[in-house]
């Protein structure tokens, strides 16, 4: 019953061989959505979240595909993603959490989800999680029916293969591999599994930063990169220790001088990347403008759009390099691959 916490995946740098583990491995596709466990009772379905609160009524499409595609009784682990050119589309699945239920099905209809099933926790009367996860693998296989709108992931123990996959797949907007061990059973909200995700770097300038929510020091670093002469907002670079923080906002210190001046992003209405902002509210600013001066090297896995898809991780500062080299020209682009082609390679 609901509420199930997901198990979950440790990051690791390298993807590990069959015989690293004891028992051989499952290298799967990383999916870049929402985390769902679906909780399958006849006409009565259930979507959880990674956070245990409900997803069922933001994706009715998806309660009605697994009536069609899942036993009758069971609690299927996955994800829920949209597709959008051929492409795993982060932004359209957040657009989906809206609280009008008249915007809900106008997006169910315009911008549909699918489910992407990769374990098995029961079936019928009978609960899996005590089994390893070659057993529930082979029963996900053996009585899931997969759909347009719900789909079994690929899996292979091949690490040829699987490397393959971690290049291809990038192109269609999947964030690396998960390995799961055959002889692993199913453990709540515990990393027993593991990750591989791509990493890079990229130069960006420093044009801001956020306070830390525990007080004055340093909360994250707001990144750009120049379109021509436009310097657009990227994402932030956070993720650093208590003392750490402290440092940053010493050596950020000398760039707020008369940093409002011509600043890209500052004015008294809208924020970097168009949010609403509270610059103008007396001290109590919603991110501190510094002049776009100062260059710093970070890793990051991917692109969604023109932003970092997720946090970038804050690798060395760069003196050696000017702001207006930073530029989106020396990003990686993987090269395109179809979501289709992807889920073609159960076969």
């Amino acid at each position: 019953m609901p509420p199930v916490k997901p198990m979950l995946a440790k990051s690791i740098k390298e993807m590990p061989q069959p015989d690293d583990v004891p028992g051989g491995v499952l290298y799967e596709p990383k999916w870049d959505g929402f985390r769902c466990i679906v909780f399958r009772d006849g006409d009565e379905v259930e979507l959880g979240s990674r956070n245990e609160r409900p997803l069922t009524r933001y994706f009715p499409e998806v309660v009605e595909a697994v009536k069609q595609a899942l036993p009758k009784q069971c609690v299927v682990d996955g994800e829920i993603v949209i597709e959008q050119n051929g492409r795993l589309d982060f932004e359209s699945l957040q657009l989906r959490l809206h609280p009008a239920e008249s915007r809900v099905r106008k997006l169910a209809a315009e911008i549909p989800a699918v489910f992407v099933a990769f374990d098995l926790l029961a079936l019928g009367k009978d609960a899996l999680t005590d089994k390893p996860f070659a057993e529930r693998r082979a029963l996900l296989e053996k009585n899931i029916k997969p759909t347009d709108d719900v789909h079994l992931t690929p899996a292979t123990d091949n690490p040829e293969v699987a490397a393959q996959w971690f290049i291809d797949f990038e192109g269609a907007g999947l964030d690396g591999l998960v390995v799961k061990p055959n002889t692993v059973h199913y453990q709540q909200d515990k990393r027993v599994m593991f990750k591989v995700k791509h990493e890079r770097t990229a130069d960006c300038v420093v044009a801001g930063f956020r306070y830390h929510k525990s007080g004055p020091i340093v909360g994250s670093l707001l990144l750009g990169l120049y379109d021509g002469d436009d310097l657009r907002h990227v994402g932030v670079a956070a993720s650093f220790t208590t003392a750490r923080r402290k440092e940053l906002l010493d050596e950020l210190a000398p760039y707020q001088t008369n940093a409002e001046k011509d600043h890209p992003w500052y004015s008294s209405e809208w924020g970097p990347g168009g949010s609403p902002s509270r610059w103008s509210a007396g001290k109590d600013l919603s991110f501190e403008p510094l002049r776009p001066e100062l260059v710093v090297e970070v890793a990051y896995d991917y692109m969604e759009g023109a932003r970092f898809r997720h946090t970038a991780q804050f690798r060395r500062w760069r003196p050696d390099r000017e702001p207006k080299s930073c530029t989106y020209d020396q990003l990686d682009r993987p090269l395109t691959y179809a979501v289709s082609d992807v889920l073609a390679a159960v076969d």
